[in-house]
């Protein structure tokens, strides 16, 4: 019986030392879904990035990348530099359904919000949508023009930001 004992024993250690192993090496994309994951593979949570931006935000672009209806309909985190759309819903003639299309300006718009505050390419940039989707495509999109240093917030701002209760505001979007 003592001997059974000790191999139960001995299998309980070994499983919890290969979980805390497991765990210890997982890195944070391993946790993301796909449509989450970037070619830069630079990733923040909501806190994360509220740090990053309470410590060096003069020298980072904090984007909100949701559209003007959601933004206007649930506000914004109170650090965000600018409200730029990555993509705008759009109505379907003749049907009441909507559709999203890109916003073809989105990389301008963001380069003459990065001239607004002195920022240049190679600055720090910080991508938030409502949970990490859009800001990954986005990410993508700014990879394949040359940016290096721009980050997605993988929790977005519901399951992330306001669930997290960092600072927050019901300003609205300029355009509806």
């Amino acid at each position: 019986m003592k001997i059974v004992y000790r191999l139960c024993q001995l299998v309980v250690v070994l499983f919890l030392f290969t979980t805390i192993i497991g765990c210890a090496t997982l890195k944070k994309e391993d946790l993301l879904d796909e449509n989450q994951k970037t070619d830069l593979g630079l990733y923040l949570t909501s806190i994360e990035a509220y740090d990053l931006v309470k410590k060096d935000g003069q020298n980072i672009l904090f984007v909100d990348l949701r559209s003007h209806a959601e933004v206007n309909s649930f506000g914004v985190p109170t650090p965000v530099d600018a409200h730029i759309p990555y993509q705008f819903r759009k109505k379907i003639e003749g049907e009441k359904k909507y559709k999203w299309v890109p916003n073809n300006d989105f990389v301008a718009a963001l380069e003459e919000q990065l001239n607004q505050k002195g920022l240049d390419k190679e600055s720090t940039i910080i991508l938030m949508c409502r949970n990490g989707r859009r800001s990954a495509k986005a990410v993508n999109k700014l990879a394949k023009v040359g940016y290096k240093k721009v980050y997605t917030v993988t929790d977005g701002t519901v399951d992330g930001w306001k669930a997290n209760n960092l600072p927050w505001t019901e300003k609205k979007s300029d355009e509806s």
